[in-house]
């Protein structure tokens, strides 16, 4: 099984950043992919951003392409996620994820993470 904790998340203004970490263990969490989800209030969990276990491929939805920016530290099982220019829509749980492909977290990860909350004032 793979455990994922994640942590970082707080108030921010509108326009500024905030960078959420997720901790993987577990025997396969090294080589699987890496994602991240946000679940906002009364809207469905959507995807959000996507790294490879190689961190050669990476894969981010529209809304948010060009301010979040998804990593990953295989030594330290680690994955990151620099959200800038936050929106007063960006507001969400975010949720770590983690599947063997980009193409499965897709599809629907197998692992989840309990969230961390992100507040966005305006």
């Amino acid at each position: 099984q793979v455990q994922l904790v994640e942590s970082g998340g707080g108030l921010v203004q509108a326009g500024g950043s905030l960078r959420l970490s997720c901790a993987a263990s577990g025997r396969t969490s090294s080589s699987y992919a890496m994602g991240w989800f946000r679940q906002a209030p009364g809207k469905e969990r959507e995807f959000v951003a996507a790294i490879s276990w190689s961190a050669t491929n990476t894969y981010y939805t529209d809304s948010v392409n060009g301010r979040f920016t998804i990593s990953r530290d295989n030594i330290k099982n680690m994955v990151y996620l620099q959200m800038n220019s936050l929106k007063p829509e960006d507001p969400a749980v975010y949720y770590c994820a983690s599947d063997r492909t980009i193409a499965s977290i897709l599809r629907g990860p197998d692992y989840w993470g309990q969230g961390t909350q992100v507040t966005v004032s305006s």
